[in-house]
């Protein structure tokens, strides 16, 4: 899918979720029906999605923390998709640098950083080191609650 101008600006506007399809095509000059027409095919195309977002430092008994992980393996994307769909993973990206991947990991006072490493991660082979880096304040930090 192409984006041009249009859907970039509607993409601008939707940052933060909270405003309407009516404030956005009155700012734009163009009429609402262009906006829903536009955000629905982005959403559709995988471009967009709308969804609720927390800022996860200010959940109280909760603590985001990022994990470089290192690989044995050069299937990354695989292992992405993998470590992608244990509990209180946020997201997962392929990176540069001395990690393969970089992830997103939300645990809370029920389901500790323990637990993560002795119950969810340790079902992925192919882990050669993980480094973990504890988040005490975001900012514009906002992410799907996934606990």
């Amino acid at each position: 899918m192409e984006l041009d101008q249009t859907y970039l600006e509607i993409l601008r506007h939707l940052k933060d979720g909270s405003k309407s399809y009516k404030a956005i095509s009155q700012e734009m000059g163009i009429t609402e029906n262009t906006v829903r027409i536009r955000a629905n095919k982005l959403i559709q195309e995988g471009v967009l999605k709308l969804s609720g977002l927390v800022d996860p430092t200010s959940l109280p008994n909760h603590q985001l923390t990022i994990l470089g992980v290192k690989l044995n393996t050069t299937e990354l994307f695989k292992k992405g998709e993998e470590l992608s769909r244990l509990k209180g993973v946020i997201s997962v990206g392929v990176a540069t640098g001395r990690y393969d991947l970089i992830m997103l990991v939300l645990v809370n006072e029920g389901f500790t950083l323990m637990r993560f490493f002795t119950e969810e991660i340790t079902k992925v082979q192919d882990i050669q080191n993980a480094e973990t880096f504890g988040v005490y304040h975001g900012y514009n930090f906002w992410v799907p609650y996934v606990l």
